[in-house]
């Protein structure tokens, strides 16, 4: 029995001290992650684009404002933000402060589930079945319009179901995107068209990357698709890497840069064509605040370097 009692308290003092060092340490760790991806045409110069998501903040918050604002000292020529900004009803003002030196960049924007309803309490079990959406949208409504009101008054592009062109430092990019798949807001009908030969760059954007948008999105001919939605599987097993992607997206696609085709989901990575998209999915930078835990998977922010094909 004592050998018993030993073994028990010693699992419990391991899983208390990794319940500590998820919700207090490693839940705080941010990281930028920097990427080289060769999209851009002969002789451009290289183009800097810094990718936020899933940052699900809370007034409260400060480390993570702070870190955020301090994002502009990388001089990024783009920003992309692909959703989940807020988690309470009145965090529009803090994150609006948090963007503060951002918001007068070039930058475009989705929505994703967070946006538009508050985070709600679910047995964690449930990510590991087809019920991972069960109860999205059916909690206390945020206040959407006013995050889209503050991101558009600081001259953001909104891209919800919808196309735009921004011109980058002398770079025309066309710019796509939808409303977030994972509550089936997503209207793939309202920006489906072939790529124009006259843009430099076509960047296609989603909350949820979802199958059904990144083939369409590939399809269409969009060189670079960005995404969040999936928090690197924010728990992770270490050495093996994330169980969950909370989409139809395989695992090994969970955060970071990879290729995808339309059928890349059922055909293995060395099949992957010549002219496949880049496809960056970003692990975000929070949790909701009914799981604040992050184990093996740091919150993180992107920085995309983009440069001509020819040096990929």
């Amino acid at each position: 029995m004592r050998a018993v009692t030993k073994t028990v308290l010693g699992l419990g003092i391991a899983g208390a001290g990794v319940l500590g060092w998820a919700s207090l340490v490693e839940r705080n760790a941010f990281v930028l992650r920097r990427f080289e991806v060769p999209v851009l045409p002969e002789g451009a110069e290289p183009l800097r684009v810094l990718h936020l998501s899933d940052l699900h903040l809370l007034p409260r918050q400060r480390a993570k404002r702070s870190w955020v604002h301090s994002l502009a000292s990388v001089d990024p020529d783009l920003v992309i933000t692909t959703g989940d900004n807020i988690a309470a009803d009145d965090a529009v003002p803090s994150l609006l402060d948090a963007y503060e030196l951002l918001l007068p960049l070039p930058g475009v924007f989705v929505l994703g589930s967070n946006d538009y309803f508050a985070p709600k309490v679910k047995n964690p079990l449930g990510y590991l079945t087809r019920n991972h959406a069960k109860g999205v949208g059916t909690t206390q409504r945020l206040p959407t319009a006013d995050l889209v009101r503050g991101l558009r008054a600081g001259g953001w592009v909104d891209l919800t179901n919808r196309r735009d062109t921004v011109s980058v430092r002398g770079l025309r990019i066309d710019v796509l995107g939808v409303d977030d798949p994972h509550l089936g807001y997503d209207r793939l009908d309202l920006v489906r068209g072939a790529a124009s030969p006259e843009a430099d760059l076509t960047l296609a954007v989603t909350h949820a990357p979802y199958q059904r948008v990144l083939d369409a999105y590939a399809a269409d001919g969009a060189d670079l698709i960005v995404a969040g939605h999936t928090h690197g599987g924010q728990v992770c097993v270490p050495g093996y890497g994330a169980l969950v992607t909370n989409c139809d997206l395989d695992t090994s696609r969970v955060k970071g840069l990879s290729r995808w085709w339309p059928g890349a989901g059922s055909t293995p990575s060395s099949e992957a064509p010549a002219d496949a998209a880049w496809l960056e999915v970003s692990a975000g930078l929070g949790t909701a605040p009914t799981a604040p835990v992050r184990l093996a998977c740091r919150p993180e922010a992107t920085l995309l370097t983009l440069v001509p094909r020819s040096r990929g």
